[in-house]
């Protein structure tokens, strides 16, 4: 018999949650193959076999939380999947005997013994249930805790599950008693109001948890400008198509701003910096993070040394990741490291924000929506002109407002004069 265990998954990271389980007990896996999805606090993680064989049993649960090195179930070498011929029949009548022995009359001694490790299940905070009662009510969202039962010994069976199911009525009692304890708000809070709980992901958590905390150790603040966005979209709209056919990638904004933010940052350097202890480490090189979002939060990829690559390579980079972060296919080394932060609320249309800096960087831009409104050209004149607000939240600690406001005007000169973008080097 061959465990499951969890794997080694980086220097960072000790325990996650497991998210889905990919196999179920009697089916059969190859080595190699997926056996489950981890989600930890940075990336998604499946689980691959070791081995070849059937899953004999899984301990642990799809929402569990597990750590590096735990068993989380066995693989039998030589088994073979249910519903094999003899194979499916020695399962039912397995089953049958098991579903047997627990219905009938136990021994003192069983009946001790049974206690016992009944005792030791209760205190580890699950109740004690047969298997087929644990997968009935993993099928209907029931939580066993409530599941009353008529069993002297206090197992919950597969029958006391049904019960509970038709007449949640009769449990309820039980129900509101469990829920005070976890619910850190009076019952009539919401005023009979409806309402449903949803239990943050892992994910979630340490997002919420980081920002919160870069709120509390650093002394942010943001301040603003507006781009006049005419001549890049005039030097986009003569260069598309060409662009296009010779590298095969859109040219975006994305790669202005990347390159107008590397130029600015040699300018203003201690905005490509970040505090340790009473030291500032200043950076030598250019990871620029872009914040993506995704179903799960959001995430920040890191363009590696973006300082090096070209129009091209930085638009398909940043699409390469995009599409990684879509499809939980990011890795740790894509999430490590960082100099500083270019996020976009433009895509959602968002007019103005106050982005929240991505510790332990002290700098991140926010880019906006481009919205066409009228604007004074000379003290006669004024024009439609496509603008963008932008804004630099930075961390006060090291940065002053003076380097804050002329980073931002110095992004802002580059953009409105693209082609001097080319004697930054």
């Amino acid at each position: 018999m061959a465990e499951i265990k969890v794997p080694e998954l980086a220097e960072s990271i000790t325990e996650g949650t497991i998210a889905e389980w990919l196999k179920q007990p009697g089916d059969a896996v190859e080595k190699g193959e997926n056996i489950a999805e981890l989600e930890t606090d940075k990336i998604n993680v499946e689980i691959t076999s070791e081995h070849s064989g059937v899953i004999q049993d899984l301990s642990k649960e799809a929402g569990d939380t597990v750590e590096v090195g735990d068993v989380i179930g066995h693989i039998d070498e030589n088994g073979q999947a249910a519903g094999d011929g003899a194979s499916s029949e020695e399962k039912q009548q397995e089953s049958a005997a098991e579903d047997k022995q627990e219905t009938a009359p136990k021994t003192s001694e069983e009946a001790s013994e049974s206690q016992t490790s009944d005792s030791e299940e209760t205190s580890e905070g699950r109740p004690v249930a047969s298997p087929s009662a644990r997968k009935l009510a993993r099928e209907k969202g029931l939580d066993l805790t409530q599941v009353p039962t008529k069993d002297p010994m206090g197992r919950v069976r597969k029958e006391d599950v049904e019960d509970y199911e038709k007449n949640k009525a009769a449990a309820s009692s039980q129900g509101k008693e469990a829920k005070k304890e976890s619910a850190p708000a009076p019952k009539d809070e919401f005023e009979g109001k409806p309402v449903e709980r949803i239990k943050m992901s892992r994910r979630r958590q340490t997002i919420a948890n980081r920002l919160v905390d870069v709120q509390q150790t650093s002394a942010m603040l943001t301040t603003f400008n507006e781009i006049d966005m005419t001549a890049v979209m005039d030097v986009r709209k003569r260069w598309k198509e060409t662009f296009q056919e010779q590298h095969d990638v859109r040219l975006g904004f994305m790669s202005f701003f990347t390159k107008a933010v590397i130029a600015a940052l040699k300018h203003f350097p201690l905005l490509n910096a970040e505090i340790d202890g009473n030291e500032i480490i200043q950076k030598q090189f250019y990871d620029i993070g872009m914040a993506v979002s995704t179903d799960d939060g959001l995430v920040v990829p890191v363009v590696r040394d973006a300082d090096r690559k070209s129009f091209a390579e930085l638009e398909q980079e940043v699409i390469d990741l995009s599409l990684k972060a879509r499809d939980n296919k990011l890795t740790l080394k894509d999430l490590q490291g960082g100099s500083f932060t270019i996020t976009n609320g433009g895509v959602f249309g968002s007019l103005l924000s106050t982005p929240i800096l991505n510790g332990p960087q002290v700098g991140i831009l926010g880019m906006h929506k481009i919205q066409w409104r009228p604007v004074a050209v000379d003290q006669e004149n004024m024009e439609n002109r496509p603008m963008m607000y932008i804004a630099l939240s930075y961390d006060h600690r090291i940065v002053d407002g003076k380097e804050a406001v002329s980073f931002l005007v110095k992004i802002k000169e580059l953009l409105e004069d693209p082609e001097s973008l080319l004697l930054e080097g």
